[in-house]
């Protein structure tokens, strides 16, 4: 499983194992998440791989984690009825799913800025269309890096793509910020290309540097 995980990231881990892995401790990345029942759980699959059925909810987060076990899942809580309350149903080989985008705390923020509020959308798309394709139509604008890992998402970000964090560094300045609960409402639906994008590559490769030392 390791050897067939390595040769996906490709360009993607070459360059961040050219980082010494004492120089830092976890990894500033947006993750992705799907649903069980009415809780979230780390996607076993990338979100240009996953297929999410008709009524499914997927979610995105940005945060400081080390591994998928530590990773911060988004806030709002994952209900389709809500996210598509207003969006027709589908039908004629279409589908309806719903997105929630957690764009994480100031603590979370490279530059400690405060990031925008948790928001869910609702994206219509063909039968066989999968997560990074919703992600594209409500969330636009999409930044991802040369090697395929996403780097913003609604533009945030404005820079930076999953960059290795120092976490003892961090505790000495990140402010003190609660991880609060927030039901975002749904948002206008924007359209935008699909985009294929796997972000589960930035823990897949902090895994695998842990494993390699």
């Amino acid at each position: 499983m390791r050897r067939v995980l390595a040769l996906a990231l490709g360009t993607a881990l070459a360059a961040l194992m050219a980082t010494p892995a004492q120089a830092a401790s976890a990894y500033r990345y947006w993750s992705f998440w799907e649903t069980k029942g009415s809780t979230w759980s780390y996607a076993t699959k990338g979100p240009a791989i996953a297929r999410p059925a008709d009524g499914d909810v997927v979610g995105f987060r940005y945060a400081v984690s080390e591994d998928s076990g530590s990773a911060a899942k988004p806030r709002t809580k994952p209900s389709f009825d809500t996210a598509c309350a207003d969006t027709p149903a589908a039908g004629g080989g279409k589908k309806r799913v719903a997105v929630v985008i957690d764009f994480g705390t100031p603590k979370d923020a490279a530059t400690k800025a405060t990031p925008p509020k948790p928001r869910t959308d609702c994206a219509t798309l063909p039968e066989d269309g999968t997560a990074a394709e919703a992600l594209a139509l409500a969330a636009k604008p999409l930044r991802t890096g040369s090697d395929g890992l996403i780097c913003a998402i609604a533009g945030y970000p404005k820079s930076g793509c999953a960059e290795t964090v120092d976490t003892e560094a961090e505790k000495k300045t990140k402010p003190a910020a609660e991880d609060k609960q927030d039901d975002g409402g749904p948002s206008v639906g924007l359209f935008a290309g699909a985009a294929a994008i796997s972000i589960l590559a930035a823990a897949t490769i902090w895994q695998l540097r842990r494993r390699r030392t």
